[in-house]
């Protein structure tokens, strides 16, 4: 089979490649195209799979070969999955996303609030005709969305390619892979009680064969206060809620606290991580082989080390004890990915969290709305499973975050500067209609691929 990856050049590539290489089954991916704009990218992505290929020369079955190719086309033309992970604007966008929020006392942040309606923006148009090639050159192709804000991302490209496409974020699954490690429980005997939008969802209830353990953890002081979510929520508030809120929703629970962590932290997430990709590459450029890899594990140690620093009371940035080395293989995006490749093409059926058309999950939505929830997956696709519906406040907050979400879908499609200004100035997240209006006027003042979303546009 034949996976192809867009942006291709980033930094979870390697985990990607490492679930292939552990992944004998048949049939298996025996070709990966790595797809990206930037050449030098690709060239040290390729090196670093070269060097973990070379390290697993003594496993069973042959490594996926990997091409790489900066013509779309080229590398989706016969493929059975497309994995996207691109980001137009690059990291130079992010940071706009991020300062044009905080200059005007807002949450300035990647996928949540104002800058995650600014990067969708952008993104849309884009996602689209990547969309429109799959339907194209790989009909049959199922699209795994990684592109963030990956809800928004995912319901507008299944206006093209339909239930073929679906969004993936590890933070769910995560968070129950960290719990049952904090009991003590084994991970594949725990069913998770998930509901929620992408980066907005609570986790309701921890079943481990058929009982609920969350009572417990919320129970025990010392559990709770080891989990992240213990460390950025406060134990108190998850006791109040009686669920473990998405570690999104700090920004909602604590937008104050939030806005003001970020105003005096030294530099935003983006631009940390602008300045280690910027030496990072310039490195890659000069290595290979181990030291290519090395090089690689070094730097993304570093970069899970200190992922939201800032809200656990540390500079952006720095790292965090008992968080160095952090190997999201197994339970983040990469595992998440390969079952459901495993899932759908040897009719391996496995139950995950992801993002897909609503249906009749979530009844206050509506049906082609995107959603988080449990589904299973098997050779016939994708399958919500029936839960039970959220409570007031947190279908309260869905319906507001989605209906700005497809506003914001709306004016990428039709460049309608009106319905972007009713997205930003809709989100609960932007406390004023005035403000919303001039955080559009910011970003595209700032972000040329903002700006050129409404050319011709009303």
């Amino acid at each position: 089979m034949k996976l192809a990856i867009l942006g291709g050049g980033g930094f979870r590539v390697p985990y990607v490649y490492q679930a292939l290489l552990r992944d004998h089954g048949t049939p298996r991916i025996e070709e990966v195209w790595l797809q990206d704009s930037d050449a030098g990218r690709l060239e040290g992505m390729a090196a670093v799979l070269a060097a973990l290929a070379d390290e697993d020369a003594g496993g069973a079955g042959a490594a996926p070969k990997v091409f790489t190719s900066t013509e779309l086309d080229k590398a989706l033309e016969g493929a059975d999955f497309v994995f996207a992970a691109i980001r137009v604007g690059g990291l130079a966008g992010r940071v706009c996303d991020e300062r044009v929020a905080l200059d005007l006392d807002v949450l300035g942040q990647e996928t949540t609030g104002p800058g995650g309606l600014a990067y969708g923006l952008r993104t849309i148009p884009v996602m689209l005709d990547i969309a429109r090639r799959v339907k194209a050159l790989a009909p049959d192709a199922y699209v795994i969305n990684f592109t963030n804000p990956a809800g928004m991302i995912t319901e507008a490209m299944q206006s093209v390619l339909g239930d073929r496409v679906l969004g993936i974020c590890d933070t769910p699954s995560g968070l129950g892979t960290r719990v049952a490690a904090a009991l003590g429980l084994d991970p594949s005997r725990v069913q998770l009680d998930y509901v929620g939008l992408n980066h907005l969802g609570w986790m309701r209830r921890i079943l481990h064969d058929g009982v609920d353990v969350l009572p417990r953890l919320l129970a025990d002081d010392e559990l709770l206060g080891s989990l992240e979510e213990g460390v950025v929520f406060g134990r108190d508030w998850l006791r109040d809620l009686g669920v473990i809120p998405n570690e999104y929703l700090y920004y909602y629970y604590f937008n104050r606290e939030a806005v003001r962590a970020t105003l005096d932290a030294p530099q935003t997430r983006g631009e940390f991580l602008a300045n280690q990709q910027a030496a990072f590459y310039e490195r890659i450029a000069a290595a290979s082989g181990g030291a290519a890899m090395e090089l690689w594990r070094e730097t993304v140690a570093s970069r899970s080390a200190s992922y939201m620093a800032e809200m656990k009371g540390a500079d952006t940035g720095s790292e965090l004890a008992g968080h160095a080395g952090v190997d999201p293989v197994d339970e983040g995006y990469a595992g998440v990915a390969l079952s459901v490749m495993a899932a759908i093409s040897r009719n391996e059926p496995a139950t995950m969290i992801l993002n897909v058309r609503n249906g009749t999950t979530v009844r206050a939505l509506p049906e082609d709305a995107v959603v988080e929830v449990p589904v299973l997956v098997d050779a016939g696709g994708v399958h919500p499973l029936t839960l039970a519906q959220p409570d007031l406040h947190q279908a309260g907050l869905m319906q507001q975050v989605k209906a700005v979400e497809r506003l914001t879908i709306s004016a990428a499609r039709t460049g309608s500067r009106a319905e972007a200004a009713k997205a930003f100035g809709l989100h609960p997240l932007v406390d004023s209609v005035s403000v919303g209006r001039r955080l559009l006027d910011g970003y595209a003042a700032r972000i040329p691929e903002v700006a050129a979303v409404f050319a011709g546009g009303t």
